[in-house]
C-alpha cells in the first residue's frame, strides 16, 4: 500500500539507491509512476506493505517501509530488488553498487568509486567538512538526521 513518505513513522525501514547520474525530468516522472505502482502492490506473504518513497537530488531513490503492520519478507525484498534492477536496465544507470560514494562539491553531486574517493581524501580534495551521503542509514529518523552529513560524522571519516 502506497503511503506518503512524510507520514512514515521515524522507525520505518529505509533503503537508499543512488544513481551514477542525475535523472532527466521525463525519467523522474516515469520512475515516480513506476514506484507508485510497485509500492501500491507490494506485499509480504499476502499482507499489504505500507511503504512510501521520495527521490532526492534527481538521483537518490529512497524507499521507506512502515514495519509496524507488516515487515518485509525475503520474497518482498527480492521483489523490490528486481524492481530496482529493472530501473537500472531501463535507464542505463547503476543503482545497486554499494562500492560507490556520493558527496557534494558545492551544489554539484559527485559520484565516485570508493577507490577514487580514498585517493581524493588522501590528496586532501575531500575534507572532514565535505558533505557526504551516508546510504547505510537504517530507518527514517537516521535518514533525516544522518544521511547528508559532514564526512567526519559518517563512516567515510576512516578515509580522512
Amino acid at each position: 500500500m502506497l503511503i506518503d513518505f512524510e507520514s512514515l513513522a521515524d522507525n520505518s525501514r529505509i533503503w537508499i539507491y543512488q544513481s551514477n547520474r542525475s535523472f532527466t525530468e521525463d525519467e523522474l516522472k516515469e520512475i515516480e509512476a513506476g514506484l507508485s505502482s510497485f509500492l501500491q502492490e507490494w506485499t509480504a506473504h499476502g499482507s499489504d506493505l505500507q511503504a512510501g518513497f521520495e527521490i532526492r537530488y534527481k538521483r537518490f531513490i529512497i524507499i521507506g517501509l512502515d514495519q509496524s503492520q507488516s515487515s518485509a519478507s525475503g520474497c518482498s525484498i527480492d521483489a523490490s530488488v528486481h524492481f530496482i534492477q529493472s530501473l537500472e536496465q531501463k535507464y542505463g544507470v547503476e543503482l545497486m553498487d554499494r562500492m560507490n560514494v556520493s558527496f557534494k562539491q558545492g551544489e554539484f553531486i559527485a559520484y565516485k568509486s570508493l577507490k577514487d574517493f580514498k585517493k581524493m581524501a588522501k590528496a586532501k580534495s575531500i575534507s572532514k567538512n565535505t558533505i557526504v551521503f551516508n546510504n547505510l542509514v537504517a530507518n527514517k529518523l537516521e535518514y533525516l538526521e544522518h544521511w547528508e552529513v559532514p564526512a567526519e560524522e559518517s563512516w567515510h571519516s576512516r578515509f580522512l
